[in-house]
């Protein structure tokens, strides 16, 4: 039988898995993915998303951030 597993993202965290699992999905449709790189292409997908969410962060300026 197959353990189960539970997460509990953070609202940030689940932007940034979203914005990678797009970019994982395209890296398997371009044929990129295969069983040996696998988990390279997995780390590769998050780190991209993530670098996309800091230069996002530090381009645009959201309604709320110039409140404070």
């Amino acid at each position: 039988m197959q353990q189960q597993s539970y997460q509990s993202l953070q609202w940030s965290e689940s932007v940034i898995i979203a914005a990678a699992s797009r970019i994982f999905a395209a890296y398997i449709a371009k044929g990129r993915v295969t069983d040996s790189n696998e988990e390279e292409m997995i780390l590769k997908a998050i780190q991209t998303a993530i670098r996309m969410a800091d230069k996002t962060d530090a381009m645009v300026k959201s309604d709320d951030e110039g409140k404070r």
